[in-house]
């Protein structure tokens, strides 16, 4: 019995210390790190047509825009319904299926002049929902390369306003 007990012990800690987590969790301050670039101009309202400019290339639709706060906010739906999934759900629970429906992207930035630069901050966020409109998940989008990609968009946004073209 003792043997048995002792080998339930050590399975328990043996599987414990095999758990893995992941990726460990980024700091604030990391975060904030990829959402913020500066660009060599002081024109604030230049630097907001260029982010206007790639979230419009990029499907979204600009909510609210004030340049003299330097706040900007868009949406951007995407269709993620699976025919399948949802014949599947109704199949097995009817009228109470639900299954997953449409997702929202959402960002929000603040650009203000720093400086001989502008500074830009900008985060993005998933919202999913359920054909029946509900909500079930928000969460940040903090994959560095989602930001990375649109701040090359907006540089060249930029240089292409410098240039006149």
């Amino acid at each position: 019995m003792k043997h048995q007990i002792a080998a339930a012990l050590g399975l328990c800690l043996a599987l414990s210390g095999c758990a893995t987590t992941g990726a460990p969790a980024k700091t604030q301050l990391q975060i904030r790190e990829f959402q913020t670039r500066s660009f060599e101009t002081k024109d604030v309202k230049m630097v907001m047509k260029a982010m206007i400019n790639v979230l419009q290339d990029d499907g979204y639709i600009i909510k609210d825009a004030n340049s003299d706060l330097g706040l900007l906010s868009a949406t951007k739906e995407v269709d993620v319904e699976s025919k399948g999934d949802a014949f599947v759900a109704t199949l097995l629970l009817g009228k109470n299926a639900t299954w997953a429906k449409n997702s929202a992207y959402e960002a929000s930035a603040n650009v203000s002049e720093f400086g001989e630069s502008c500074r830009v901050r900008v985060n993005f966020q998933l919202k999913q929902m359920d054909n029946k409109g509900a909500v079930t998940k928000v969460a940040p989008i903090s994959d560095e390369k989602h930001y990375v990609d649109f701040f090359d968009k907006v540089n060249k946004g930029i240089f292409l306003a410098k240039e006149g073209l």
